[in-house]
């Protein structure tokens, strides 16, 4: 839906691409394959079982935060604090956003022949790896709209994120959808209100916040293993896992844009939702 505001001809080409991004059934690939290789996929979860890829995610998303530097951005956005990057202009954040998320595609696939060469062994380490490279995106692709992840509230909005990205199925991916709007309503009226007159019941409580992570930690042991099984193969483990690890980060990286473009729109009073 759109506002009163005046919205550019880009904008509204993306804000189509967002709605297109959202309406796309998810883990197409990632199922076919889980069928394929399904004695495959159990050695992965035994090796880096859902547990583990909890422990992963709660440490992984501060190191994620802290990883993503401003620097750059910065620079590139010709700005000197990052919320000047939400009153700029959409394109340049998309800019930002392209490199950023190309960076980290080459990473991910560099990350994942080096750890997949060696077979399942090499599981125990790019698991976790390509975990925090995946938070790190996310975070960094939030500096190019302006949106530093820094409170409670916006560090379960990255863990959304991936979510959303990571999704099994469309009731996965619709209910990611509906956790992240919540998020971000709550996040837009306390902007509104002094840091001191928080109320603590408008804050995601700290059971919540566990709950979300085990549930996100069982998703990803899903998505994760059926991507990965043909990794678990040391003579094709290296290709695989350059291949697998690419192209998770290209769909990390696009949800990140996608939902940091909506949220940038929403804030500059362009559209209300979509």
């Amino acid at each position: 839906m759109y506002s009163a505001n005046e919205i550019t001809v880009y904008e509204a080409k993306e804000v189509a691409s967002i709605r297109e991004w959202k309406e796309l059934e998810p883990g197409v690939v990632g199922q076919a394959l889980g069928m394929v290789a399904a004695p495959l996929s159990w050695l992965v979860q035994k090796v880096v079982p859902e547990k583990a890829i909890q422990g992963v995610l709660e440490a992984a998303n501060w190191a994620g935060g802290q990883l993503a530097d401003t620097g750059d951005i910065l620079r590139d956005g010709e700005v000197s604090d990052i919320a000047e990057l939400r009153c700029k202009s959409l394109e340049l954040s998309d800019r930002l956003a392209d490199t950023v998320h190309n960076w980290a595609i080459g990473m991910g696939t560099a990350e994942g022949a080096a750890t997949g060469a060696t077979g399942l062994p090499g599981m125990a380490v790019d698991i976790p790896a390509i975990i925090t490279l995946a938070l790190r995106t996310v975070h960094k692709i939030g500096l190019c709209y302006g949106f530093e992840c820094r409170t409670e509230e916006d560090r379960q909005y990255v863990l959304g994120v991936l979510s959303a990205s990571g999704a099994n199925t469309m009731k996965d991916k619709i209910e990611a959808l509906l956790t992240l709007r919540t998020i971000q309503e709550m996040v837009l009226k306390q902007t509104w209100k002094k840091m001191a007159e928080k109320a603590a019941g408008q804050q995601l409580s700290k059971e919540g916040a566990i709950i979300a992570i085990r549930n996100l930690a069982k998703q990803l042991g899903i998505n994760l293993t059926k991507r990965k099984a043909l990794q678990a193969i040391p003579v094709l483990g290296g290709g695989i896992g350059a291949a697998v690890n690419g192209s998770y980060i290209n769909d990390v990286g696009w949800a990140a844009r996608r939902l940091f473009q909506e949220r940038w729109l929403v804030e500059n009073g362009k559209i209300m939702e979509i």
